[in-house]
């Protein structure tokens, strides 16, 4: 199939982008790598009157340190994250997530960005974020702000971001020396949505205490963190038993997806067991 008909523009400026979401309104959609939009497009599940094309605007296609934290731009590709050696030093856990993404067509042309705004439950980019508590940085009429992972996944397919704001960058804090991390996926056939997926940093510190950080994906609208889970470590260790417990305290209080791909016990089931995978191999990692 084809798209409807549509209106394109191709801004050159932040300002200029502001100014035709401003414009058209709901209307209005943006166009960053095009890995999601398109298909719905060429579907007509999305039918979008006017087309903003971001990808001609100057300086959002950087990846840089800035202090204790890694700034992404939204126009840089998932296949320049991929191999990134500044990824790979300072955020194993998102070099290991974006490998995940699709396959090699979808990480060459899709973005950072447009996976973060997108905010498909079952994605691999989001939930990296929501582990490694970073944040969104995004500029509209009102001005430029900064909004926790916490608080931009708001349902599926849904963010914070206001009708005339666009998506900047993504900003992750380095991962602390001797982290362990791992991502661990369950879908269909690799490059599929994952039906499942969870991905954990664990950092031993000093007098036995550990330090967790644990998230989802695909198993709910939006990614979670596995406070639940996280505690249990926290609290006891990373024995054997210590995870297999936090593994069985990882659906705590989620509501799963139900729908043709998996059923919700089949999801939580799912989570349970890669939370002990990705636990267990995060500790054979850390220091």
């Amino acid at each position: 199939m084809k798209p409807a008909p549509f209106e394109y523009h191709a801004p050159t400026s932040i300002e200029e982008a502001i100014g035709l979401l401003q414009r058209y309104g709901t209307d209005a959609r943006l166009l960053a790598g095009g890995q999601s939009l398109v298909p719905m497009m060429n579907f007509r599940v999305a039918a979008p009157a006017t087309i903003i094309d971001v990808g001609r605007i100057p300086g959002l296609a950087r990846i840089v340190e800035d202090g204790g934290a890694i700034r992404i731009g939204a126009m840089v590709r998932q296949r320049a994250v991929e191999f990134s050696p500044l990824i790979a030093e300072k955020l194993p856990l998102l070099r290991d997530a974006v490998q995940l993404v699709g396959h090699l067509p979808t990480r060459s042309r899709g973005t950072i960005g447009g996976s973060v705004a997108h905010a498909d439950p079952s994605a691999e980019i989001p939930m990296v974020l929501r582990a490694l508590d970073g944040e969104v940085v995004a500029r509209g009429s009102a001005g430029e702000r900064r909004i926790p992972a916490a608080d931009f996944f708001c349902d599926a397919l849904t963010t914070a971001l206001a009708p005339d704001e666009i998506l900047l960058e993504v900003r992750l804090p380095v991962m602390p020396a001797g982290a362990g991390w791992a991502v661990e996926e369950f879908s269909r056939r690799h490059g599929d949505f994952a039906i499942a997926a969870v991905a954990a940093t664990v950092l031993r510190n000093g007098g036995g205490s550990v330090e967790a950080q644990i998230a989802c994906a695909g198993v709910a609208s939006r990614p979670l963190r596995l406070g639940a889970a996280e505690e249990i470590v926290r609290a006891r260790g990373l024995d054997l038993d210590a995870v297999k417990e936090a593994a069985a305290q990882a659906v705590t209080g989620i509501e799963p997806l139900s729908d043709q791909a998996a059923s919700g016990e089949f999801r939580l089931h799912l989570l349970q067991v890669l939370t002990r995978r990705a636990l267990l191999r995060a500790a054979e990692r850390a220091s």
